[in-house]
């Protein structure tokens, strides 16, 4: 069975970083992904403001797209203004329903930047008024409440990150890192300012792209050890799972439509 899977981030990098890996995995298998960022990413620069840094951004995720096939959606909220709010809450419902989708993939209200709460909070409201009738009427209700899940973060409070399913990534990690080097303004200009290391980004691009690949690795990919070991072991066996290297994990959100694991697994590509 062919799936419509959305996922939602706050900024158009944002499903790439924690969901891309699987997401190209789903795609080859003939699923529909769609990567739908909550805000244009207008505010994501030192040096370039507005309407042209949107602009730019959103030539990225196209970019993104076409190497890819992923479907690519860009809201346009303000970035850094992102609240869970009535009007951003509507909106969600319409595009949720439009694109009526059996998995969802969103961060949770629980992280260091506000844009990412207040998505993973708008997305658990809208969760069960999705398929309230008389909210956002003039778009037809789901027939069925989607499994909703948590892509991975690092934060313990006020609970951490608990995940249920882990997906190896190994042989789709070149074409996720050159996704991200799709995003220029962010990995190779603006996260690098924010956090002071400019220096560290290489001139010629083949070395650019490794070192991206460890930039990923060190903040968005989850230890590949301890329960994720675990939970790798349990997929792919322990020969197989002791020599991953990268992964990408998922937790089930109770918002959802629920499963036990051995059908919770069967949603992942191996």
């Amino acid at each position: 069975m062919k799936l419509n899977i959305m996922a939602i981030g706050a900024h158009p990098d944002d499903c790439d970083f924690l969901f891309g890996g699987t997401a190209l995995k789903l795609k080859a298998q003939g699923h529909r992904v769609l990567f739908l960022s909550v805000t244009n990413g207008c505010s994501g620069h030192q040096l370039e403001p507005g309407a042209g840094l949107a602009s730019r951004r959103l030539g990225e995720a196209e970019a993104v797209s076409k190497m890819t096939g992923i479907e690519y959606k860009i809201l346009d909220i303000p970035d850094g203004s992102l609240t869970a709010e009535l009007r951003y809450r509507d909106m969600l419902i319409r595009e949720i329903r439009l694109y009526e989708p059996d998995l969802i993939f969103s961060h949770r209200p629980y992280d260091y930047h506000p844009d990412h709460r207040s998505t993973g909070t708008l997305v658990m409201d809208c969760s069960y008024l999705m398929r309230v009738p008389n909210i956002v009427p003039d778009v037809p209700i789901l027939k069925k409440t989607p499994h909703i899940f948590y892509m991975y973060d690092h934060f313990t409070l006020p609970c951490p990150f608990n995940p249920d399913v882990a997906v190896c990534i190994d042989e789709v990690m070149d074409k996720k890192t050159a996704m991200l080097d799709c995003h220029v303004s962010q990995v190779y200009e603006f996260l690098p300012w924010i956090g002071d290391y400019t220096k560290e980004i290489p001139q010629e691009r083949e070395d650019r792209c490794q070192w991206l690949k460890t930039y990923i690795r060190r903040g968005f990919h989850p230890p590949v050890s301890g329960k994720y070991r675990e939970l790798l072991e349990s997929r792919y066996g322990s020969g197989k799972s002791g020599e991953i290297k990268d992964c990408e994990a998922f937790q089930l959100s109770e918002y959802g439509a629920q499963a036990e694991q051995d059908e919770l697994v069967k949603f992942f590509p191996l």
